[in-house]
């Protein structure tokens, strides 16, 4: 029990420590190797400057594919040009689509009979020449026909066939095996997968098409800098004119390297990047400017951390005081921090180990 009572009495004199100043003399400071430098302040904004890589939006690209065998007779758009929405983009000759219209109309036709014997047995139901047992047997066949009609309707659509074409064969009963793809979406064909002259199977992928406004830029960053990261900070490309917003911080830390994942969406000038290209990028975050704004620089080796808390030790008169700081951000071996400081202390940057020893009375007798 004496032995429990003397590690919380320690534990309790540490804690009270963090409030008073560590009694350190010249002499031991000499001798522990401790170092000063005077805190300066940071000015205007800070930055971090990361790589990254630029992106295309996963809701801005598509894939289209052969929804039917057949072979590639004519290709209407390149690598590089950019399309319009419904824009014809290649033709497919398909024998499998000349067998799909045929049964579309064979079924068009037992849907128009039934149609009119519906109308027909109707009439004579309400006049009392028929039983209603035969009535709502013809309505039935009715809907029956009516139902796989639609299917073979949904049939022709998924086989890439458009509205416009379906109503055309409807009208004319022209069969054709000639299948035009049409564009999904506005943008640039960032990849032709295909050449004229080829055979394809059904979903064979022709062409990746991307909306290339706005994009992304995947970024990694060292977790120490989590703390001075929030959604919606300014991104600038290095060196250009592109630039946007911080939309996602990842909450998962690479174990190799210590970094995390954060995107930024660049909106204003996008078309300066091009998706695939590696990128110096700086993330700015507002601070006052002037020299009450409360944010300093000094040497990382000043910074130590205890617990979940970074702090420095700022030359006191009998020795040094803990001082809890928020690090916003790193660069060249200096942090940029924000602390209650008055812009005219030095701060120990060598020699922290052994005054954090003093500090949580480690080695005292």
């Amino acid at each position: 029990m004496k032995k429990h009572h003397w590690i919380w009495l320690v534990m309790l004199m540490a804690f009270e420590l963090q409030a008073e100043p560590i009694v350190i003399s010249q002499a031991q400071q000499e001798k522990m190797g401790i170092k000063l430098m005077a805190v300066s302040v940071a000015i205007g904004s800070t930055s971090r400057r990361l790589p990254a890589e630029v992106v295309i939006p996963v809701n801005q690209e598509r894939i289209v594919s052969a929804p039917q065998a057949g072979l590639l007779t004519a290709l209407h758009a390149a690598a590089g040009q950019t399309v319009r929405q419904g824009q014809a983009l290649a033709e497919i000759s398909s024998p499998e689509l000349v067998n799909l219209q045929s049964e579309y109309l064979q079924a068009l036709t037992r849907q128009q009979l039934a149609t009119e014997l519906l109308a027909k047995d109707k009439a004579l139901y309400e006049e009392g020449i028929i039983a209603q047992r035969r009535y709502l047997a013809t309505r039935s066949q009715h809907a029956e026909a009516t139902a796989v009609l639609s299917q073979h309707k949904q049939a022709l659509q998924l086989a890439g066939m458009p509205a416009a074409e379906i109503a055309r064969l409807q009208k004319s009963g022209k069969l054709s095996n000639q299948l035009t793809l049409q564009a999904p979406l506005a943008g640039q064909v960032i990849e032709l997968m295909v050449a004229t002259g080829q055979r394809v199977e059904v979903a064979t992928p022709l062409y990746r098409i991307a909306r290339l406004d706005p994009l992304w830029l995947d970024i990694r960053a060292p977790v120490n800098l989590l703390a001075a990261l929030k959604e919606g900070q300014t991104v600038r490309v290095v060196g250009g004119s592109a630039e946007g917003r911080l939309i996602r911080i990842m909450r998962n830390v690479n174990k190799r390297d210590q970094t995390v994942q954060l995107r930024a969406e660049i909106g204003r000038n996008a078309g300066t990047l091009f998706p695939g290209q590696m990128v110096e990028i700086e993330i700015a975050g507002q601070q006052p400017a002037g020299s009450d704004s409360g944010h300093y620089n000094i040497a990382r080796s000043a910074v130590i951390r205890k617990g979940n808390q970074d702090y420095v030790f700022v030359q006191a008169a009998q020795g040094f005081e803990p001082v809890a700081v928020e690090i916003l951000g790193e660069k060249s071996g200096q942090v940029i921090f924000k602390a209650k400081l008055s812009g005219q202390e030095k701060i120990a940057i060598s020699g922290t180990a052994a005054i954090k020893g003093q500090w949580l009375g480690v080695g005292d007798e």
